[in-house]
């Protein structure tokens, strides 16, 4: 059987027999079978285990019959992958050991290099496209949303050092803004050739 196409269509904006859905993969705490990979399993592990990543990919899409999967990653995915040292805290989210606070941090975020920094995640990905039956939705962080968490050196809710540098120094928000909108590039594009 090939993949079923409504979502893909519905992109298109061609007409389908009903509107397509997917369920995001922070829905996925929800799932049984997802808690109990993760009672064995912290979420960078299972990132980096591309049967565990495909497995959890999976998981809502057989139970619910979805129009689509959205692939299993972290925002901060491609920064583990070029060597930035960011941990999952709980009860708190990724937190970063050194925080960005001026130009010469810009040399920490150096291009991607896919096959060599997230082989595990195009492995994930290529295990994916041969098993499911739906399109697959590649994942990405935004750029602001992954500069926050450098600059912040975690989740925050008042964004005070991040606003701090866009009105203090625009110019290396500028560059940082930049550097990982190229880094989303390059994830989402090696995420698409595997």
């Amino acid at each position: 059987m090939g993949v079923d196409d409504t979502f893909l269509r519905a992109c298109r904006m061609e007409p389908v027999e009903r509107v397509p859905v997917w369920f995001m993969r922070q829905a996925g705490r929800s799932l049984p079978e997802y808690r109990a990979i993760r009672e064995k399993a912290a979420m960078f592990d299972i990132m980096r285990d591309p049967a565990l990543t495909a497995e959890v990919t999976m998981q809502p899409v057989r139970r619910l019959g979805v129009d689509a999967a959205v692939f299993f990653s972290d925002i901060v995915a491609p920064l583990m992958g070029i060597g930035l040292d960011v941990e999952l805290k709980p009860g708190v989210g990724p937190v970063f050991a050194e925080p960005f606070t001026s130009e010469a941090d810009l040399a920490r975020l150096r291009p991607l290099e896919p096959e060599a920094d997230v082989p595990w995640m195009l492995e994930a990905i290529r295990l994916l496209v041969n098993e499911l039956e739906v399109p697959l939705i590649g994942f990405a962080g935004a750029p602001f949303t992954v500069a926050s968490y450098l600059i912040e050196g975690g989740p925050s809710r008042t964004y005070g050092k991040t606003k701090a540098m866009m009105l203090g120094a625009p110019e290396l928000f500028a560059q940082i803004l930049d550097r990982l909108a190229d880094l989303a590039i390059a994830t989402l594009r090696a995420q698409v050739d595997a």
